[in-house]
């Protein structure tokens, strides 16, 4: 394949930026050096134009096809920030900055898609405009959600949007995907159950908030095997119980709890929440203690559109001949969500061969990948706005 053999070229190029990116991880919105550096490639490509700041940190980058009949605009993302990991890799290139650590891959995605950029700057076959998208923030921060509120999609026309996440355990070069929820939903509800403390040997003159806690746990698990239909995906973790108390005979005045709730559609998502409030309050009544409760939405269900799918399928299938077009769907959440919720587009997995899972310490990009993804970045531009 053409487009193959030139990233083959340009795989050392490319594997470089990645590792630089990765000896310097930045956190959330503050990716001031990584934007930096993208931004700074980005206009020695030749990009026709390059705008820095969106959703705070983000870059933008617009590369104009040989023609333009018809008015189409394609829009790539990849992420650029790292993860509060200390790294246990040993790596040559291993990061520089103690606490922080790219253990996602993201340095990798950015590194592609920046390949992506060059190639298509350079070769320009195809009929519309390519928008490549450099997205802070997505570990947590909502970087997506940001960059759509700032208006890229309306500032730039955006019609279609495409993402792409690694994904070891799969081996390098294959695909896998699949149509409609891709991902989770992630919410989350913090709550301190009150009640009233006292010595451990006189209960009777206490409300337990460990009695009441302790139960809102076990009934919270209700939630999936009685409340929401079992063909449906809902998970409920409470992770966090805490006292303030660490003492053997104090009875405490409150505890605090702390829960992940993952659910892969919208209409279980609202029903579960309004369940999970009901469960909280009531329990605690029954035991006469009080719930300050509060409950967050956090990224939407990934929602692969099915037309945009098969777009992303067939891009996959002309640059390997490994493409799972039915994989399983995750209970992780991306914020690239944000982006299908404001355009329909797809997400697709790439394979990261044997190596630790993401959100490890001793996680590591497979730069063997990087020709698979820079590949097909541009395919899904070349093949959806072919050249006239």
């Amino acid at each position: 394949m053409p487009i193959k053999n030139r990233f083959a070229e340009l795989l050392p190029e490319i594997a470089e930026w990645r590792r630089d990116f990765h000896e310097n991880p930045e956190l959330l919105f503050e990716v001031h050096r990584t934007a930096g550096v993208v931004a700074q490639k980005l206009r020695e490509f030749g990009c026709d134009e390059v705008v820095e700041g969106i959703g705070r940190t983000g870059v933008v980058g617009v590369i104009k096809g040989k023609t333009d009949s018809a008015g189409r605009v394609i829009g790539l993302r990849a992420d650029m920030d790292a993860l509060p990991i200390i790294e246990a890799t040993g790596l040559d290139y291993a990061s520089k900055t103690p606490g922080k650590m790219h253990a996602c891959g993201h340095d990798g995605h950015t590194a592609m898609l920046l390949g992506a950029a060059k190639y298509l700057a350079e070769t320009r076959n195809f009929d519309g405009t390519a928008v490549v998208i450099f997205q802070p923030a997505e570990e947590g921060g909502g970087g997506g959600k940001e960059m759509v509120d700032d208006g890229m999609m309306d500032r730039w026309g955006i019609q279609e949007v495409y993402g792409m996440h690694n994904m070891p355990g799969i081996p390098v070069g294959t695909f896998a995907i699949r149509p409609g929820a891709m991902m989770a939903a992630a919410d989350q509800f913090e709550c301190t159950v009150v009640g009233k403390g006292g010595h451990a040997a006189k209960p009777h003159d206490c409300i337990d908030p460990v009695v009441a806690a302790s139960n809102i746990v076990l009934a919270l698990q209700s939630v999936a095997s009685r409340t929401v239909d079992p063909l449906k995906q809902v998970v409920v973790s409470v992770c966090t119980f805490r006292t303030e108390s660490e003492a053997f005979n104090v009875i405490p005045q409150t505890v605090l709890l702390r829960a992940s709730i993952r659910t892969m559609d919208p209409a279980v998502q609202d029903q579960v929440e309004e369940r999970i409030k009901a469960i909280v309050a009531n329990t605690a009544a029954a035991y006469g203690a009080t719930v300050e409760m509060n409950y967050r939405r956090g990224y939407p269900v990934t929602m692969n559109a099915e037309a945009n799918t098969d777009f992303a399928i067939a891009a996959a299938k002309r640059v390997s001949d490994r493409v799972d077009e039915d994989t399983a769907p995750l209970m992780g959440s991306e914020d690239f969500s944000f982006m299908l919720n404001a355009r329909p587009g797809a997400y697709i997995f790439l394979g990261n061969g044997d190596t630790a899972m993401v959100h490890h310490p001793k996680y590591n990009f497979d730069d063997n990948a990087i020709p698979f993804g820079a590949s097909w970045y541009a395919e899904m531009v070349e093949s959806r706005m072919p050249a006239a």
